[in-house]
């Protein structure tokens, strides 16, 4: 929407709605699906192949389809939200689709779930999972005023108010001067990045500017960004460890802008752009070594460098940015 793509915005939306109008096995979405729209996306294990670097296993379909992701209904719904306010309005029977999905987020906010990183050591209460479902709730009550569309205001606004009070009361520790991963951990995970970014927290309140000075102690080597820790085995159920995670990095990038660090946001965004290959283009992760891993080109790495570009370019021409939709 910001580069102008408003056409394809506007395709997209189109498809997102056939998608809402077909539950799926864990709720009114499930986290991916084919590109015509199915849901079946069973996951085998090739054995007899290898991978870049023989690495294994090599999979077909995905078996994350099956998992339990709260956070996308809040990607969804800030989506909805900023294709309505740039774009067509809504019809009626989108609102009713909506209107449908926001009271079983209502219904089930509180539920553990595999979370954004699709976690396979089994389900907890992730903090952007917590975050996402305010979002979610959040943005449905926005247009629903902005747009004068029928909404059960009240029944909305109290979950609205009850998970952002959750995310401080169960989500912060004193010890670690930082919301944590999950409720019960002792580390920070860098999705954690993305609250300022969809304006749940201010990104210079004293919170979120001690949990940023945190993730900068703990996952950060320089402009690069790892998600968790790496021998978080207890959280992802995989052995080994995992490159830095690109995206990670422009999120960062974007706090560090948003909190006035403009100079340092700069320089670590210029750091970034040296790691892109000669098409300007980013993989999942980068290695020790630099070298592009995983997912080949990644969309979010795309989407995050975009914004993290967007913001930063603003906060540079004194074009002051920091204005709520």
């Amino acid at each position: 929407m910001r580069l102008g793509y408003t056409e394809e915005a506007r395709r997209f939306m189109s498809w997102l709605s056939d998608r809402m109008a077909v539950d799926a096995k864990e709720g009114p979405l499930q986290i991916m699906y084919r590109a015509n729209g199915g849901q079946d996306l069973d996951e085998t294990s090739l054995d007899h192949f290898v991978g870049y670097r023989t690495s294994r296993s090599v999979r077909i379909g995905n078996a994350a389809s099956n998992q339990l992701q709260l956070d996308i209904y809040g990607e969804l719904m800030d989506a909805v939200y900023l294709a309505t306010k740039y774009g067509n309005a809504l019809s009626y029977d989108a609102w009713k689709q909506i209107r449908r999905l926001i009271d079983w987020v209502a219904q089930n906010w509180a539920r553990p779930d595999e979370g954004i990183w699709e976690v396979r050591g089994g389900r907890k209460h992730f903090l952007h999972s917590r975050v996402m479902c305010w979002v979610a709730v959040d943005r449905a009550l926005r247009l629903a005023q902005k747009c004068s569309l029928f909404a059960p205001f009240h029944d909305w606004e109290i979950p609205r108010t009850t998970i952002y009070e959750s995310v401080f009361e169960q989500f912060w520790s004193d010890d670690l001067q930082a919301f944590v991963a999950h409720i019960g951990a002792d580390f920070v995970d860098a999705s954690a990045l993305l609250m300022p970014l969809i304006r749940f927290i201010s990104p210079v309140d004293p919170r979120w500017l001690a949990t940023l000075k945190r993730i900068e102690a703990d996952l950060t080597e320089d402009a690069l960004v790892y998600r968790y820790k790496n021998n978080a085995i207890a959280v992802d159920g995989l052995q080994g460890t995992e490159g830095t995670f690109t995206a990670c990095s422009f999120w960062h990038i974007e706090c560090l802008a948003r909190s006035h660090q403009v100079e340092k946001a700069l320089l670590m965004f210029e750091k970034m752009i040296s790691y892109a290959n000669h098409l300007g283009l980013y993989s999942e992760e980068l290695g020790a070594s630099g070298e592009h891993l995983g997912n080949f080109p990644q969309a979010l790495t795309h989407l995050a460098l975009i914004s993290a570009a967007y913001y930063l370019d603003r906060a540079l021409s004194g074009d002051d940015p920091r204005q709520w939709p």
